[in-house]
């Protein structure tokens, strides 16, 4: 770019050049951005730029780019790649990279790196399928083919923890001040959130949090798309997750939002919960719905009552079910106070509420508890759906096939199958390569299934 002769006509510096800045080159991707169609491939190769730092516009200005090409240049450590990677708002789109005869690449083969620079890459750009003009799927694809025996990894030969799950716990105070306390909290809180009020302490402290994942088991045992419970599909998590979530692992937003998502005070708690929607916890009816630890915290006058509770309630209007988990931190409540005067006999210091997608309160049976060779979960049945890309004639065959796998391991590669059409060898393949996640194992499909074969389907 240097040579370029409308640069030098309008005096600007092209990344690499001499004294040149983020300013001039930030110039160029902005008068990129305005070309139409909209700039897909770039090359930026054999210009000299020794720093990342000159492309951290590039993503801003660029955000569609597919096709990217630096080669040599003279980018020499992974802080110069993280100019481009590896954070929100990055190039998510990349599907090509070229770094040949860049220093970071070279030394990285030279020195016997060649696999570990390879997943760093695709690490940092999830959506790369190309890089150094080379593919970089993640799948074995060029694995041996498949052959009539499956080689797995040797199981476990337990089949239950060596401890067993134990009934509820309450320990170092009597049974009927947690068990009056739920069972009036959960009624008001289900009908009538106001009432609450005087039940907090005025400096009591309240937040929730939202996990949308789907639990391993409840996967497993078909709960979110089963006939039995059609109302789960009939949820949507949009509302909670406006609501001011503060799930700390997906929070964006910085400082201010995580400060603002804990409610300090019971006229801001009962403000926040009062936003959130409608819900109906069968506490008198259904004990084994719910799971109640409590024991004291604290010495003498500071002494508190920690509670955590696990359970589920039915989300209004949909009817459908959700999980959660609640964790109190109680004080006695003085003599002469607002909670006393209203027949509170605890205050609440602290509430804190995470509501997760349902998983059965199997979960917390007393008894022994199964590991992934004791007795398979229940699961739905896998007669090909509407939907499945598994041939009829091809399910005796592919449940055999797969017999030698755990349960869980079974459903996974049957619903990798069903919803690819692959073959039950590149399925494993497939998921193996992705740690065994489901939705991970579906991306990565989607990335690659241009360049797959024939021999990979059923």
């Amino acid at each position: 770019m240097m040579d370029d002769p409308e640069l030098q006509k309008h005096g600007l510096l092209p990344p690499g050049a001499p004294a040149s800045s983020v300013r001039e080159a930030s110039v160029l991707f902005k008068l990129a951005s305005h070309l139409r169609p909209a700039v897909q491939t770039l090359s930026l190769a054999n210009n000299n730029i020794s720093s990342g730092q000159l492309l951290s516009t590039l993503a801003h200005y660029l955000p569609k780019l597919a096709n990217l090409s630096l080669q040599n240049n003279n980018l020499k450590v992974w802080r110069d790649i993280d100019f481009i990677s590896g954070r929100k708002g990055k190039l998510e789109h990349l599907r090509e990279l070229i770094l040949l005869g860049n220093p970071l690449r070279e030394q990285e083969i030279q020195n016997g790196r060649g696999d570990k620079y390879k997943s760093d890459m695709a690490r940092r750009f999830t959506s790369l399928i190309m890089l150094d003009q080379e593919p970089i799927a993640t799948i074995a694809f060029d694995a041996p083919g498949p052959s009539s025996t499956l080689v797995t990894e040797k199981r476990p030969t337990a089949t239950k923890f060596p401890y067993e799950m134990r009934p509820s716990f309450i320990t170092g105070v009597e049974d009927s001040v947690v068990s009056n306390f739920l069972v009036r909290f959960f009624p008001l809180f289900d009908d009538q959130r106001a009432a609450l009020l005087d039940a907090y302490h005025p400096s009591a402290t309240f937040s929730f949090s939202v996990n949308t994942a789907i639990p391993s088991r409840a996967r497993i045992q078909g709960l979110h798309s089963s006939k039995e419970l059609p109302n789960q599909r009939k949820l949507d998590w949009a509302v909670w997750l406006s609501g001011g979530s503060r799930n700390l692992g997906r929070m964006g937003g910085g400082v201010d939002k995580i400060v603002n998502s804990l409610h300090l005070g019971s006229e801001a708690a009962i403000r926040a919960m009062s936003t959130l929607p409608k819900t109906k916890h069968d506490a008198r009816g259904s004990p084994e719905k719910f799971c109640i630890d409590a024991w004291p915290v604290g010495l003498g006058e500071n002494l508190k009552l920690f509670i955590t509770l696990h359970g589920q309630f039915i989300e209004e209007p949909s009817q459908g079910i959700r999980s959660f988990d609640r964790a109190f931190v109680l004080a006695p409540a003085p003599p002469g106070s607002r909670a006393k005067l209203n027949g509170w006999d605890v205050m609440i210091l602290s509430d804190q509420w995470s509501i997760r997608a349902y998983s059965s309160y199997e979960a917390w049976h007393p008894g022994p508890m199964r590991v992934q060779a004791g007795d398979p979960l229940p699961s739905p049945p896998l007669e090909a759906s509407s939907s499945s890309l598994i041939p009829a004639h091809a399910q005796a065959q592919l449940q055999q096939a797969i017999s030698s796998f755990s349960e869980p391991q079974r459903s996974l590669i049957m619903q990798i199958c069903e919803r690819t059409g692959l073959n039950a060898k590149f399925a494993v393949d497939c998921l193996q390569n992705n740690a065994w996640n489901l939705e991970g194992a579906l991306v990565n499909f989607e990335q690659v299934k241009g360049a797959l074969s024939r021999d990979a389907f059923l």
